[in-house]
């Protein structure tokens, strides 16, 4: 019996230490993020990106994932989680971790990040450092434009304590009335109508007398500073900023709405003034009485408090980002045009003429593999879409949306197809979080267009990025398809990375047009030809396919196992990983986010590694190879190895066959797997430690490395 065998029957591989938790993997993927951040290396306004992002991904996390947490604690409810923290455990151990990083955020900016911008004319200062000109036109400027917009409200017997909205920012005022000396309490609301930051004038754009690229002040302090005009008559005593967090995470009972889309409307409603406090930031100079009275009036607890010392709310760093200072960004990337996609160039007696390319045509040559935002997603996957709801043999065209950008090419494009009396179908995805209001607006729009708008199966959300379009040739009818891990949206394919395949391939049409009748009728396909659909065929294909990597390893041939996603969260995937490196499979795994496997235990996970790679573009694709003792399969497809992904989401993951488009998933795998830059290590009890360039090494970053590919396959063409 090998030492193998002998661990695989003897190691309970469901006990929680081989396990890490949820919440606190999240934690340390945001913790990357905010690395970025303080990396002198990062560009400075990049870094200022950073540390919006790091705030940004934070106020989801309490809207969603802890106040989650803290409902379950409060109900004394103690779910069994695989690494087996009670939820009262997590939340002291989340609470402990953040407390440090939000203080290392807002010491980063105040102390390195602030004074740094100054270096380069820009300059947010305090009211106190203005001159009194500057003062002037602030004071000019609250009267004419916040002024008007701004609403004291006082708590008094006659005036309850306000409600107040999600992610608000607020000045919690003292004012005493002087005849009296009675002392009142007032809220303000920063409006966020507003810009957060207010810019001088160019002709006050200075500082001591020296021009300055930007000058400006926080919003609140201009408010701040004109509260007489609010509370005309009255002494002002004191005022401090804070800003409160609600629970966002709203269910709705699917089989008991008779609208779906009128449940929905009427919860997002709900969520901005209706969800119980989770988080209340204060500024650290809040006296503590004030402090005591708002936790009382919110009915939050003093671990839910945190003290911030410095600029609440810096997710509003973001305006930084447009300052005209290149040389304090990351070098411009713009998406190319794939060769196959590339306009025709006519020549005749007139000079050049470019003609559209024929998607149609350049997709009947062969898979297409696009990957974003490489490759231009309004020159590929959007182009495609759009000549199709324009071209007259087109007769239907299919497609999920999960999320779509506000101005949406692609929805503008299935309403013109419609219109040119084309079969349109649109499965419009309601319970995509935080993006639900923006679907009822697009569902609505396609329904007055004549689109046939469907929300999808009760109890399941649609997740899969797939298009199907008919198109009659000849005498027969011909099917394409395009398959994505991405969501088809043109604004974030310039910011993450994702995968599509575009193919006419017969087995790949026939699957989804089972699927699309899976999600929009009564049918209950169950058997696909290629397609692993969730939550059908998707963990049973995939488990198998770890299996037979297990049954080669332990026939003494290679097993092999390279998987991209953005979060590993699934026990029983985990559990079957920890057997396959048992069984000797050499597994690597890169995950973005997630990962609640522990990497590296002897006689446990020896032969798994798993990577970490953060950068400037989101890395959202998901690839699967398989080794398969020399005949590798590839897979690509919108899931993670989340339990929600493989038993409560429709998921779709397609077969990449094409030698070409094979060769071109395994160099991205490559190249990541060797990054010396972006990358991180994960340790067994779920630390990462970033890569360095060794002294006298090339810098290997993944991102600026397939930039430089794809530069440079242009350049040959």
């Amino acid at each position: 019996m090998t030492k193998a065998t002998v661990a695989e029957q003897t190691i309970n591989l469901e006990d929680p230490q081989y396990y890490l938790n949820r919440e606190l993997s999240w934690l340390g993927f945001n913790d990357r993020v905010l690395h970025e951040a303080l990396d002198p290396r990062t560009p400075l306004l990049e870094r200022l990106k950073f540390l919006a992002i790091f705030s940004s991904n934070l106020d989801e996390f309490f809207m969603v994932r802890i106040s989650g947490v803290m409902e379950q604690a409060d109900a004394n409810i103690h779910p069994v989680t695989p690494d087996g923290l009670s939820p009262r455990k997590q939340l002291a151990a989340m609470r402990s971790h953040l407390v440090e990083k939000v203080r290392l955020q807002h010491q980063t900016f105040e102390q390195e990040l602030r004074p740094a911008l100054t270096d380069h004319g820009v300059h947010l200062l305090n009211y106190s450092d203005l001159s009194q000109e500057q003062k002037f036109y602030l004071k000019d400027y609250f009267e004419k434009r916040i002024f008007p917009v701004l609403t004291p409200l006082s708590v008094d017997p006659s005036h309850p304590f306000p409600r107040m909205s999600n992610l608000s920012l607020n000045l919690a005022v003292r004012v005493v009335n002087p005849e009296n000396g009675n002392e009142k309490f007032a809220r303000v609301k920063v409006p966020s109508s507003l810009p957060r930051f207010v810019a001088m004038p160019e002709t006050l754009c200075t500082l001591q007398g020296k021009a300055c690229l930007w000058v400006g002040v926080p919003l609140e302090q201009v408010i701040s500073e004109n509260l007489d005009y609010l509370f005309a008559g009255m002494t002002i005593a004191g005022h401090h900023l804070f800003r409160i967090t609600r629970d966002a995470d709203f269910p709705v009972l699917e089989d008991e709405a008779d609208d779906l889309l009128i449940a929905i409307e009427q919860e997002i409603s709900k969520r901005r003034l209706e969800g119980f406090i989770c988080r209340l930031e204060v500024e650290s100079t809040m006296p503590a009485d004030l402090k005591q009275g708002l936790m009382r009036e919110l009915q939050i607890r003093e671990d839910r408090v945190y003290d911030i010392d410095g600029l609440l709310n810096l997710k509003d760093l973001f305006y930084f980002l447009s300052l005209p200072l290149p040389a304090l960004k990351d070098t411009p990337w713009t998406p190319l045009t794939p060769l196959r996609f590339k306009p025709v160039i006519d020549v005749d007696e007139d000079g050049y003429a470019e003609q559209a390319p024929d998607i149609f045509g350049a997709i009947r040559q062969g898979d297409i593999l696009v990957h974003h935002p490489y490759d231009s997603f309004p020159a590929s996957v959007q182009a495609f879409i759009t000549q199709a709801a324009n071209d007259p043999q087109v007769l239907a065209i299919k497609m999920t949306l999960y999320r779509t950008s506000g101005d949406s090419p692609i929805v503008k494009a299935l309403i013109t197809a419609a219109e040119n009396r084309k079969q349109v179908v649109a499965l419009v995805e309601l319970k995509a979080r935080f993006d639900e209001e923006n679907n009822i607006l697009w569902a609505k729009k396609l329904e007055d267009a004549g689109v046939h708008v469907v929300y999808g199966i009760v109890g399941l959300k649609t997740h899969t990025k797939t298009t199907l379009v008919v198109r009659e040739e000849g005498h027969e009818i011909r099917r394409y398809v395009h398959i994505g891990t991405g969501n088809y949206n043109p604004k974030t394919s310039t910011l993450y990375t994702d995968l599509g395949l575009l193919s006419c391939r017969e087995e790949l049409g026939a699957d989804l047009t089972d699927l699309f009748n899976f999600l929009t009728g009564y049918s209950r396909q169950k058997a696909y030809r290629k397609l692993l659909v969730a939550p059908l065929t998707l963990r049973d294909r995939m488990e198998a396919l770890i299996r037979r990597e297990m049954d080669h390893a332990r026939q003494g041939r290679p097993g092999k196992i390279v998987a991209k996603m953005n979060s590993l969260v699934d026990a029983p995937m985990i559990k079957l990983l920890y057997e396959a490196s048992q069984a000797g499979v050499e597994i690597d795994l890169i995950i973005r986010g997630i990962c609640c496997l522990r990497p590296g235990l002897e006689g446990i996970s020896d032969n798994i590694r798993v990577i970490s790679v953060i950068g400037r573009f989101l890395e959202h694709s998901r690839i699967f190879c398989f080794h398969n003792d020399g005949q590798p399969e590839y897979y690509i497809g919108s899931a993670d190895w989340m339990t929600r992904n493989l038993d409560r989401r429709v998921e779709a993951i397609t077969p990449v066959e094409d030698p070409l488009l094979t060769a071109e998933l395994q160099h991205i795998l490559d190249t990541m797997l060797a990054d010396n830059r972006q990358a991180w290590d994960m340790a067994a009890d779920g630390t990462f430690t970033q890569r360095r360039p060794a002294e006298g090494e090339e810098e290997r970053g993944t991102q600026a490395t397939l930039m430089a590919d794809r530069l440079k396959r242009e350049k040959d063409l």
